[in-house]
């Protein structure tokens, strides 16, 4: 077994693992390449998103500046917006569905390390070998979901379509579809109904209208 595969399996596996590491290399190179382009050149930044992740959707924009740590683990949908700023440690899968949109800061990490000190430094590898070991969750975040400033998703962590996360929130536990959820950590703090719909705040619409 790889340690890849260690990986996906959610088991122990060694991050300085040489493969792990060559990729880990290409996509980190590939996060500073897209991070030191202009905004304005959209063919080169559309063929690094498509050299360094997984799948990439179409209509996508990332502001940048922006840091995969396998980039290939991840996986994003159509109509995706990500602000400046947008850090992804997808040790394991990061998967992303259509028309999400990430305001600035957002952190999704997967790796888990363990909590006793001299664990976290060195434990014996399947082959007996002193490694520095760690494990991680992967991350499904849905269709239409709203992340605000400075959120961080952690491992193991399902978001439902059509949710919107509070800024500052750092997501723990699954959060069920159509939620508005908040705080450290993020608890959801109601179901998002049509009285959240602009129709009811014309001080704000103004002379614009919702789309039926």
């Amino acid at each position: 077994m790889t340690e890849e595969e260690r990986i996906f399996k959610g088991i122990l596996f060694s991050p300085s693992n040489s493969e792990l590491k060559a990729m880990k290399l290409r996509d980190h190179n590939l996060s500073s390449q897209y991070s030191r382009t202009f905004e304005d050149q959209t063919e080169e930044r559309e063929a690094l998103l498509r050299q360094l992740l997984g799948r990439k959707g179409n209509n996508c924009f990332i502001q940048g500046p922006i840091f995969f740590h396998y980039g290939v683990h991840t996986e994003i949908g159509d109509h995706f917006f990500g602000n400046y700023n947008l850090t992804v440690q997808d040790d394991a899968r990061v998967t992303i569905g259509d028309n999400a949109n990430f305001g600035p800061n957002v952190t999704i990490v997967t790796p888990i390390h363990p909590f006793i000190a001299s664990e976290r430094r060195q434990m014996l590898d399947q082959n007996g070998e002193p490694k520095s070991l760690c494990y991680a969750k992967p991350v499904t975040i849905g269709s239409d979901v709203w992340l605000s400033a400075n959120v961080t998703v952690c491992g193991g962590v399902t978001i439902g379509d059509r949710c919107v996360i509070g800024a500052g929130s750092v997501v723990t536990h699954d959060i069920p579809e159509d939620s508005f959820a908040a705080g450290v950590p993020c608890r959801v703090i109601r179901k998002i109904t049509e009285s959240d719909s602009m129709y009811f705040r014309p001080e704000v619409m103004a002379d614009c209208r919702v789309m039926k």
